[in-house]
């Protein structure tokens, strides 16, 4: 199913052509019918040759309704561009064409209307001026068809050439993500709410729970039609109204997107290449209001210029627009800006990002070249290039929001896999990871470095303002750098493995740091050290410690595994207490159990000595106590 919108100056016979084409007046109002003039969208429908049904859009051409033509030329299949050939070329000729040209529309037909009202000589004139004027725009080939709606002349032709257009265009792709840019909202009296629109992908079923953004509202399809027939499945590319439960006119507007849940998240930032057009009045300025179009909507928005002071005409530039509220977009959607006053269109373009995470700062190489990477490259680049700026994600993840259909996103992260330029983190064994993992976290090369690198940077800081401390606590870096948990977590394994980090189970440090007493510290520590092997299981108390070496250096002693602290007043050399726990398994394998008071004469110190040793040797889950007695766990 295709749909085909008309275009062109106000008077030119556009609603006047749909009518003789179809049968249908597509002039709904009554003040279009008197005035003679489309005011709003009209629609129409017909069957070409082929046996194809065809929708048509019917938009104003005057000046003062631009806007209501922006909301129904977005998405449409090929235009049928109406010229009078008693006027030719005029204002609103050409501010269609630009809007065509720039939302990139495929292909047209130019009618050349009321061809009974000029000589043969004038009407070859008129169609050379034509050509010349399409010349550099999308329509620069489109067959040129004389036609007089009154007297039905050409009209035959101009079906047919419409029929061999269509019939030479790709059929619209099912992705599977059904997105109905709503144009029209209405009731209907026994139906309830009916919202209208272009179905530009995936398809719709009657029953099917359905949800309408930005607002997020859920609702159910009572109902659908094509043409005024009813159907139960609406495809890609077809004009369809939908009959909706349970929500008033009152609760939707044109502009609105009507969709399936979960997967399409409005935007308020989108990143844009933009052209402004040559004959634009003045040049485009940074944070320069705008009016925003793209599919049906109209939003207000603010330029922020990423790698030029200002867009001169004719020049095509990365943008980032601030919009007013938040609009539902895709990645390769097209769109129109508009100068507010005097109101005319002046540029338009193709979003390449609809999320951006931030603000972007102005005049970053690496930013440019991340979008040229997303406008032009290959899904593979794209997938990159996210994972370049992102850094690990799960691998369901980046798929769901790469801005990438889920087939072509998961093919190209197989190659990706493959050919190691992408791989899972925790995958550390230099195999070719396997896309089952569909929860791993995926990382590039420049990701998983850019990670590395503030991992690093953490440390050293820590290292620096701590050199006797053996590492940083997990919980204080994790906290650092706002990871999650299970990133965190797998980013210190790759680290291990890489040999950049040592980790235990409280802290991390890196590999190549040491700590290094000074020359006083080292001389305080090899006495204090003596003291302890002279009378192993009577050692000095911890504040007693802490007077001969300091804070700092003892808990440099206890990270670095020279001293075990049993509790809060027995420190022991970690030598002894190995001995002990050698001594301790031997013994409970012969006796089966021990009490505190054979250690302490075994061992020849005080009652808080032995206590302290078989209290540690339970926390580590040696020994537990059974009454007064402590027997080997299991």
């Amino acid at each position: 199913m295709r749909v085909i919108g008309t275009a062109g100056h106000v008077d030119h016979g556009k609603s006047t052509l749909v009518k003789a084409l179809t049968g249908i007046n597509p002039d709904r109002l009554k003040e279009e019918q008197q005035r003679a003039m489309t005011i709003d969208l009209g629609f129409a429908w017909l069957t070409l040759p082929s046996g194809e049904s065809v929708g048509i859009v019917d938009v104003p051409g005057h000046q003062d309704f631009i806007k209501n033509m922006l909301a129904g030329v977005g998405g449409i299949d090929a235009a049928l561009f109406v010229i009078a050939a008693d006027e030719g070329i005029m204002p609103q000729t050409r501010e269609h064409l630009a809007i065509l040209d720039l939302l990139e529309i495929p292909r047209g037909v130019i009618a050349v209307t009321k061809m009974d009202m000029v000589e043969e000589d004038w009407l070859e004139l008129v169609q050379a001026d034509i050509a010349e004027t399409m010349t550099g725009t999308v329509l620069a080939n489109a067959p040129l068809v004389p036609v007089s709606a009154l007297r039905s002349t050409g009209l035959k032709n101009l079906v047919q050439t419409l029929d061999q257009l269509l019939s030479q265009a790709p059929p619209r792709p099912n992705r599977g993500r059904p997105r109905l840019p709503i144009d029209r909202v209405f009731s209907m009296s026994g139906f309830g709410t009916v919202v209208t629109g272009t179905l530009l992908d995936g398809q719709l079923q009657v029953g099917q729970e359905v949800e309408i953004l930005p607002q997020r509202l859920k609702t159910r399809i009572r109902g659908l039609q094509s043409h005024k027939k009813s159907v139960e499945l609406a495809n890609p590319g077809s004009r369809t109204a939908v009959n909706l439960t349970g929500l008033s006119t009152t609760d939707l507007a044109r502009g609105n997107v009507l969709t399936t849940p979960g997967w399409l998240e409005p935007s308020q930032l989108i990143d844009v290449q933009l052209r402004l057009l040559l004959d634009s009045p003045r040049p485009l300025r940074h944070n320069q209001e705008v009016e925003v179009f793209s599919g049906a909507t109209e939003v207000l928005g603010y330029t922020r210029l990423l790698g030029v002071r200002q867009l001169e005409p004719g020049q095509t530039g990365w943008v980032q627009l601030r919009l007013a509220k938040r609009i539902p977009v895709i990645k390769g959607d097209r769109f129109i800006i508009r100068q507010p006053s005097p109101s005319l269109t002046i540029g338009g373009g193709v979003i390449v990002d609809p999320l951006p995470r931030r603000r972007h700062r102005r005049f970053r190489p690496d930013l440019l070249k991340r979008l040229d990477t997303l406008l032009a490259g290959t899904p593979e680049d794209v997938l990159l290039a996210e994972l370049d700026r992102r850094g690990p994600v799960p691998a369901q993840t980046l798929i769901a929001e790469c801005r990438l259909p889920t087939e072509i996103a998961t093919t190209a992260l197989a190659a990706l896999l493959k050919s190691s330029d992408i791989f899972t983190l925790s995958n550390t064994a230099g195999q070719v990871d396997n896309l089952s993992y569909s929860k791993a976290l995926i990382a590039s090369r420049a990701g998983w470095a850019t990670l590395l690198a503030q991992i690093t940077a953490s440390l050293l800081d820590y290292h620096s303002r701590y050199p006797l401390r053996i590492g940083m606590p997990r919980g204080e870096l994790k906290s650092r750098l706002k990871l999650e948990t299970r990133l965190f977590n797998e980013a210190m394994q790759r680290g291990q493995h890489e040999g950049m980090l040592a980790a235990t189970e409280n802290t991390v440090r890196l590999s190549t740091h040491q700590v290094k007493f000074a020359p006083a510290q080292q001389a305080a520590v090899d006495k204090l050290l003596a003291d302890f092997r002279r009378a192993p299981y009577n050692t000095p108390l911890p504040k007693d410690v802490a007077a001969a070496v300091g804070d700092e250096v003892m808990q440099a002693l206890i990270e670095g595994g020279q001293l075990t602290r049993l509790s809060p007043e027995v420190i022991l050399l970690t030598d002894t207490y190995n001995e002990f726990g050698d001594w301790l398994r031997g013994y409970l394998k012969q006796h089966q159990t021990v009490n505190v008071a054979q250690v302490r004469d075994v061992f020849n110190t005080s009652r808080k000595y032995a206590l302290a040793l078989l209290e540690y040797t339970d926390e580590q889950r040696v020994t537990k106590r059974v009454g007064d007695e402590r027997v080997l766990r299991e």
